[in-house]
């Protein structure tokens, strides 16, 4: 018997037992988590400054047939980077054209899809929005919009996801130099 910790309870399996007969598939996807800087309306103080404040959006999307919220992700297609699948995935499921700044980590998780067990690896980037409105998403999407930053924190479904989107946050808030080295 072979012991593991899932959740803090400790556990025992026989070796073995609860593995598939169907070996391990494997698929790896790349994602972007966009931002896009809009002004903001402008205070007393900062009129006096002649400042605007500038508020940051965050793009997430809504599978079509779903409730759930997340970010926009796909497969690597084969000869593709993940750079270039990023940008794609953001533009077919976001609607809108980004340029990747930097990759902020990556996830993996396990699946089982049609009786195979499947370990997901997805690459994110930081991207920054260019052109294009949310509204001219792909089908496969039922909406795609920009959010602040709690709100797209509370709206995205998967843990993991919000971990990335608190990630990307903190490396856009780094001063400028942190970011070139």
């Amino acid at each position: 018997r072979e012991r593991y910790v899932k959740a803090g309870q400790i556990y025992t399996q026989k070796v073995g037992e609860g593995k598939t007969k169907r070996p391990l598939k494997r698929e790896f996807s790349a994602g972007g988590v966009v931002f896009k800087r809009v002004k903001g309306r402008e205070s007393k103080r900062s009129l006096r400054l002649r400042q605007k404040r500038v508020k940051v959006l965050w793009l997430i999307i809504k599978p079509d047939g779903t409730d759930r919220w997340q970010l926009p992700k796909g497969k690597i297609d084969a000869g593709e980077s993940s750079e270039k699948t990023a940008a794609r995935e953001v533009e077919e499921e976001g609607g809108v054209k980004a340029r990747v700044i930097q990759k902020i980590g990556s996830e993996q998780f396990f699946f089982f899809f049609e009786g195979s067990r499947v370990l997901k690896t997805v690459v994110f980037y930081l991207m920054e929005y260019v052109s294009g409105n949310p509204k001219n998403h792909d089908k496969e999407v039922s909406e795609s919009v920009f959010f602040d930053f709690d709100e797209a924190l509370s709206k995205l479904t998967f843990k993991n996801e919000k971990e990335i989107l608190k990630r990307a946050k903190e490396i856009l808030e780094r001063p400028v130099q942190e970011i070139l080295i």
